[in-house]
């Protein structure tokens, strides 16, 4: 199950995600309008639920104070590298956005964490510390903002790298099955085999 959520003025999406009916649910990138994310969650029959962060920019953030507060959220999960900018008072779009407040402490992202799914793959280049999650069993990528439809994450941002984020799409990313649909942060899905053959940055 993926149910998606288009979060805030940014319109970020935030997805829910369930292997199997009843189990954990994982909440991606809870970024804003954190009573669409609750509203969309109390549909689903969950055992326990678990954020994961793609990265630490604050439209991929925002919610998730309320959200792992309602949800009794047990883990929140980010990359280390990320962890400076997850709580930096100038992680903000003013006088728009103010920086998140009250935030859950992240747990860094590795390959043992307590569960067999999604797999974390490391993507530095839009920020240092992005990540995206695999889901096998789902055909499922969450790319956050690495990789999106016809496009590719920003990299004039403090910590951003254009070689790296093309290192990260082209040895990461492009290497998992043709046939995977592709969860951006941002904007419509797509898939692996379409993004290699299309995108224009790649």
């Amino acid at each position: 199950m993926i149910k998606a959520v288009t979060t805030g003025p940014l319109e970020e999406n935030c997805y829910l995600v369930q292997l199997e009916p009843g189990g954990r649910l994982f909440v991606i990138d809870p970024g804003d309008s954190p009573a669409d994310i609750l509203a969309a969650a109390a549909q689903i029959k969950f055992s326990e639920a678990e954020i994961l962060f793609t990265h630490g920019h604050f439209d991929h953030i925002g919610a998730a104070a309320a959200v792992a507060g309602k949800l009794a959220v047990s883990h929140c999960y980010l990359n280390t590298a990320d962890r400076e900018l997850f709580f930096s008072p100038d992680n903000c779009f003013p006088p728009y956005i103010p920086a998140p407040a009250s935030l859950p402490p992240p747990e860094k992202v590795t390959d043992e964490i307590d569960f067999s799914e999604p797999a974390v793959i490391p993507t530095p280049g839009h920020t240092p510390g992005g990540v995206a999650f695999y889901f096998p069993a789902l055909s499922a990528l969450f790319s956050g903002d690495t990789l999106f439809a016809s496009s590719i994450g920003r990299t004039d941002f403090p910590g951003g790298s254009l070689p790296d984020l093309l290192n990260s799409i082209k040895t990461g990313l492009f290497v998992l099955p043709p046939e995977t649909k592709v969860f951006p942060g941002h904007g419509p899905t797509t898939t692996i085999d379409r993004e290699k053959r299309t995108n224009p940055y790649v």
